[in-house]
């Protein structure tokens, strides 16, 4: 390809977005880019600015436990073009419900590990950690 706009081997992607190039090819495998990864005239895999961005988002959609079915069905309707706005829509809506969700989860359990945190100063600092197991209860 001429112009300017830089092709990128599977390596230098591998390398710019932390992923590695097993990861890259199940990706292309398994219908996760927006666009179809182009082929240079020897057979090898090239990758545009534009798909390094796409891989980042790939990457945080999955840190944010979005299923790859879920990713390949956004990178289909992406692929399909302009007309399916709203259902892109719907999908990244409930995947935001989902992490929302996860969030207040995890919000509720760093709340109880920062009580027993504070519990544990407090006896440590009084020198009375023995009595966290008078209780009965050594938690």
């Amino acid at each position: 390809m001429t112009g300017s706009t830089p092709e990128l081997s599977i390596g230098q992607v591998a390398e710019r977005t932390g992923l590695s190039v097993h990861t890259l090819r199940l990706y292309e495998r398994e219908g996760l880019f927006a666009s179809e990864v182009r082929r240079s005239a020897n057979g090898r895999r090239v990758y545009s600015e534009g798909d390094v961005e796409w891989l980042s988002y790939c990457t945080r959609f999955r840190a944010s436990g979005m299923p790859l079915a879920t990713i390949r069905r956004f990178a289909e309707l992406i692929r399909q073009g302009p007309g399916n706005e709203d259902e892109r829509l719907a999908l990244l809506r409930r995947h935001q419900q989902q992490v929302l969700a996860r969030i207040a989860e995890l919000t509720e359990c760093l709340t109880l590990i920062s009580h027993k945190v504070g519990v544990y100063e407090e006896h440590m600092s009084r020198g009375t950690a023995s009595a966290l197991w008078s209780t009965g209860n050594p938690a």
